[in-house]
């Protein structure tokens, strides 16, 4: 009899131990799974070589995960305890400890933290450190140079260095393919050599995640690909019976109506512009098509087109040809693409300059020269030098 009731104690020992484990494993299961505790954004990092332990640890103490072992436990589960990626991650709040093992072992790019921005513009290049305050998921700017006449800081070239630092190479919508080359020759945690200028127009301006040591002709490939892209897709939307018999030709309309405007409003209104005035045999007539045939796309003029300039007969002086330049005049972002292959319907001929930052746009002669008086007005009272403009 005493055997068989240290049998039955022993089974209902038993029983209730499984019971308790199942429901530990069920308790954990749902921790794991269940909206984490943070109520706001929090920038996770892992740092190179860190164990999962140590991760834990820190997100507990960030009150990212309510319990270290349960994550620990979760991420051992499924299989992802060594698969750490170091880099610094934003995570939206209330994430769970399973979408946070998602993300730490997927890695990629850091998405919070320290970024190191190298800014490729139409005047000039600029390297910005920036960090992201997490509750905000804005970054607040630290320190900047320009890479050409300046020195590194000492705070950037140290944050160059840090293993889970954002390399980021952003590029300008009109910048020429010459400046975005000179631009990454200057950008230092870059590598390769560029051997070839890629075409005008080519490149995609955008904003580009790179790691150190990243090659420069990969990256420019990345660039032509993305345009590429872009190009194909609006050709494939364009409007019917505009004056492009290529695509090629409507990416030389879209870099002159980048250089034209930087008001989004007017891409389309500039580009009617210029379909109207090739629809009905009138020449462009546009400026940033005359500077290109003076600099050759390296760098900007930095003064007044002169009137011999604007006399010489050359294949970017649309003053002088008919229809379109040879090739793009600079790089044009996909909105200024998109007007091209879909401008405004208007019956504008004529536009200038209106002294905001913006143009005024005309059907007729007698309206453009009254618009035209105004700006030159505007230019004397500035003590500027008068401009050339269309029907001069």
């Amino acid at each position: 009899m005493i055997w068989r009731h240290i049998a039955s104690n022993f089974l209902t020992l038993l029983i209730v131990i499984l019971i308790a484990v199942a429901a530990a494993i069920a308790w954990g299961k749902h921790e794991y799974s269940r909206p984490g505790p943070s109520a706001v954004a929090a920038c996770v990092r892992v740092a190179p070589g860190a164990s999962l332990n140590a991760v834990s640890q820190q997100l507990a103490e960030q009150g990212v995960v309510s319990n270290a072992y349960v994550f620990r436990a979760g991420a051992d589960y499924a299989g992802k305890s060594r698969d750490l990626k170091y880099g610094s991650y934003l995570m939206p709040p209330q994430s769970s400890m399973e979408e946070i093992v998602r993300v730490i072992t997927a890695g990629g790019p850091s998405t919070c933290g320290t970024e190191v921005v190298f800014r490729i513009g139409v005047r000039e290049n600029s390297v910005i450190l920036r960090d992201m305050d997490a509750g905000t998921g804005v970054f607040a700017e630290q320190a900047k140079y320009n890479p050409a006449s300046e020195p590194a800081p000492e705070v950037i070239a140290a944050a160059e260095q840090k293993p889970d630092a954002r390399l980021r190479i952003s590029v300008a919508e009109g910048v020429t393919s010459w400046q975005v080359v000179e631009g990454l020759k200057q950008a230092g945690f870059l590598g390769g050599e560029v051997a070839k200028l890629p075409e005008e127009g080519s490149l995609a301006p955008d904003t580009y995640d790179v790691e150190k040591g990243a090659d420069r002709a990969a990256l420019l490939a990345e660039m032509a690909r993305r345009q590429a892209a872009h190009l194909a897709a609006a050709w494939e939307k364009r409007e019917p019976d505009l004056p492009y018999a290529t695509p090629q030709e409507a990416l030389i309309m879209a870099s002159i109506i980048e250089k034209e405007t930087g008001v989004p409003d007017e891409r389309r209104v500039v580009a009617s512009v210029f379909v109207n005035r090739m629809r009905q045999g009138m020449r462009l007539e546009t400026d940033p098509t005359v500077i290109y045939g003076i600099t050759g796309g390296k760098g900007v003029l930095d003064r007044g087109i002169r009137g011999s300039e604007l006399r010489r007969r050359t294949p970017y002086n649309t003053y002088q040809i008919d229809g379109l330049p040879p090739t793009p005049i600079a790089n044009p972002g996909r909105a200024a693409i998109e007007a091209a292959m879909d401008p405004e319907d208007t019956d504008y001929v004529f536009f200038v300059a209106d002294g905001s930052g913006g143009h005024a746009f005309a059907r007729t002669l007698e309206e453009h020269n009254q618009n035209v008086a105004r700006w030159r007005e505007i230019e004397r009272q500035r003590g500027e030098p008068l401009s050339p403009v269309q029907g001069d």
